[in-house]
């Protein structure tokens, strides 16, 4: 059964973690405007993302008719290989000198040199149709054993093979043409990419959806393929599909379901990439903190608890509903939706009545750095937001084997997203609340014992009581979405919880599970240690010291937040020493007791680090003597 580590996002990031996920990856880990920098690479790979997204820009290639500097996008496709992480490459971003009115100069010209839209052994793209020569030198250029691999002498098989064709065409704020001129350019990039490579993969634009019922454009392109007599031998010109969903988790699985209905309608079968889904928070600079009592203020944004929930609910629907690979939108703030250079300190609204730049978008798993170009300001900067975790956690579970589609399951308040992996014999069900109150799950058993996932930090063994895990769920809290169904109260549920079981046929088959301990039950929304191991030696043996730690903190607490610690020894704790130390002072006795938990209260502003002493049943203490700090958080 796997066996996970503690997060390091829940606290000071320490060791580099192995997890990498093939079926998640972040957008902007890197661009165009931050090549080469190690600091994000790192953050993103010890995250556990696979996978990078950002836009080939045309207009920044060809910087006048017929002159190309292909020399940034070289140093950021080395950078970005050289770290192992595989590559969704937006071919977007028309020269101004190329225009016709929404769409593009040339477009409809023939694809090649001979005058025809056939492929063949030795065609070039023909220099009239601009855009086909731009799609056939960007693939040539970075495709494995292209002309970038061999100049820098590339590993067979690294270099860029999927493509994507625009972004979200429709949307007028990135393709102001028509559907037919949407369908002629992704027809010309998927003849020209597979003329430069035959293994490329061409993925039609990312959808926004906006308005699905009336501006389908999948099915307005395929129905425009549909009668084109070449659409058959070329695979209807794409590969592969990308969708896009914010704010509301469940329609990323609605999203990638209508896809796929769409393409079944004509037949096909093609993978469905959720290649942006996120949500951006107003309860953290640069979002605007001072709306927390104004609906109409926070509209689409979330509190970063939301955000970390987010982050499991729209992977879980989308991989439920057959999405190949989720992306999350974005590494860190950056400069959101706002121009470049926009900045302004942390505020609480009077900024906005000076008609000055006041609120932006956070949607960074990392807040901003002192010396980005945006959003410079806040008291943290560089820090992990709890979404960090929540997709660290995300690629430690479904990073660990392969996983089929998933069966999702509503009773009351309670979802379930049941995925299966036949290699293990393992089913992961992920599950959170709905309501506003605490509520608890008791999920069948088809195995002996489960590892229980928090996402808050820690895992938990379980094993069944009368053939049943009974798992405790935290609620959800409003988050004023505002297109709820009746009877919702948000569109994002509570902090889920992942349960991954080794199934064991007998039981599935009609047995029933034969509990070995009683459960743990859980605090909906605590975090606790996982259960110590039992006493080996009686106390009178015991010469060996206990070890005792403190479980990490979020770099944020409220005033008031729980501390959690636990130890471990051979013959059995006797009681904690659990010690304090605000900012740089002297460390203090805090607690002596044999509990496992306890209340702090602090002041907002001061730093506070905790370390655990232990004495065990044969009078032995813990030896480190020499207090360090286990757990660190700031009161804000």
């Amino acid at each position: 059964m796997l066996t996970l580590t503690v997060n390091p996002f829940a606290g000071a990031v320490q060791a580099q973690s192995s997890v990498r996920s093939d079926r998640l990856g972040i957008a902007f880990i890197s661009s165009l405007d931050l090549p080469a920098n190690e600091h994000r690479y790192q953050r993103a790979l010890l995250m556990g993302a696979a996978w990078n997204r950002w836009p080939l820009y045309w207009d920044r290639v060809e910087v006048s008719a017929g002159v190309f500097d292909w020399s940034a996008y070289d140093r950021l496709v080395s950078d970005d290989l050289a770290h192992g992480l595989q590559l969704d490459t937006i071919l977007l971003g028309r020269p101004g000198f190329y225009g016709e009115g929404g769409s593009i100069a040339g477009l409809n010209a023939p694809v090649f040199s001979d005058g025809s839209d056939t492929p063949g052994g030795g065609k070039t793209p023909n220099p009239a149709n601009f855009w086909a020569r731009f799609v056939y030198d960007a693939v040539t250029r970075y495709r494995p054993g292209g002309l970038l691999a061999t100049q820098q002498g590339w590993p067979a098989g690294r270099g860029i093979r999927v493509w994507e064709a625009w972004n979200e065409p429709d949307l007028t704020m990135f393709w102001s043409g028509s559907v037919a001129d949407y369908a002629r350019l992704l027809k010309v990039a998927y003849l020209a990419a597979h003329q430069a490579d035959p293994e490329a993969r061409v993925m039609f634009g990312g959808l926004a959806y906006g308005n699905p019922d009336s501006d389908d454009w999948l099915d307005k392109t395929l129905a425009l393929f549909a009668t084109d007599p070449q659409h058959a031998g070329y695979g209807w010109f794409m590969d592969m599909v990308g969708v896009h969903n914010y704010s509301d988790p469940r329609r990323s699985g609605l999203v990638v379901r209508r896809v796929l209905d769409v393409l079944r309608r004509y037949g096909l079968e093609r993978p469905v990439w959720l290649n942006e889904t996120g949500t951006p928070v107003w309860d953290d600079y640069p979002g605007p903190t001072w709306t927390g009592g104004d609906p109409a203020g926070r509209r689409l944004r979330v509190t970063m608890a939301q955000a970390a929930a987010f982050v499991a609910q729209s992977a879980a629907y989308a991989w439920a509903a057959g999405a190949e690979v989720v992306f999350f939108h974005q590494l860190y703030d950056d400069c959101g939706n706002q121009s470049g250079g926009t900045d302004f300190p942390p505020n609480n609204g009077e900024l906005c009545a000076a008609g000055g730049s006041c609120a932006g978008d956070a949607f960074g798993f990392y807040r901003n750095e002192r010396g980005a170009s945006c959003f410079t300001q806040h008291p943290l900067p560089d820090t992990p937001r709890p979404s960090a975790a929540a997709f660290y956690r995300l690629a430690q579970v479904f990073g660990a084997a392969p996983f089929g589609n998933g069966d999702v399951s509503r009773e009351g308040d309670v979802v379930t997203i049941t995925f299966m992996r036949p290699l293990s014999n393992e089913r992961v069900v992920l599950m959170w609340n709905r309501s506003l109150t605490d509520t608890r799950l008791e999920l069948v058993a088809q195995g002996h014992s489960a590892l229980l996932v928090s996402f808050a930090n820690e895992d938990y063994e379980l094993t069944p009581t009368d053939g049943k895990y009974s798992i405790g769920l935290a609620p959800a809290t409003p988050d004023d979405f505002p297109y709820l169904r009746p009877g919702e109260v948000s569109a994002i549920g509570g902090l889920p919880m992942v349960l991954i079981e080794r199934i064991d046929p007998t039981l599935v088959n009609g047995g029933t599970a034969v509990p070995t301990a009683a459960p743990i039950l859980l605090t909906p929304g605590a975090i606790t240690a996982t259960q110590p191991p039992r006493p080996t030696t009686e106390p009178e043996h015991d010469a060996t010291p206990p070890t005792a730690r403190v479980t990490p903190l979020p770099i944020i607490s409220p005033t008031t937040f729980t501390v959690y610690w636990s130890g471990e020894d051979d013959s059995g704790i006797e009681h904690y020493l659990i010690w304090v130390r605000v900012d740089e002072s002297e460390w203090k006795p805090w607690l002596e007791t044999n509990a496992t938990q306890g209340q702090y209260t602090g002041e907002v502003g001061r730093r506070y680090a905790f370390a655990a002493w232990a004495q065990d049943l044969g009078g032995n203490w813990s030896l480190d003597t020499d207090l360090q700090p286990q757990a660190e958080t700031t009161v804000q």
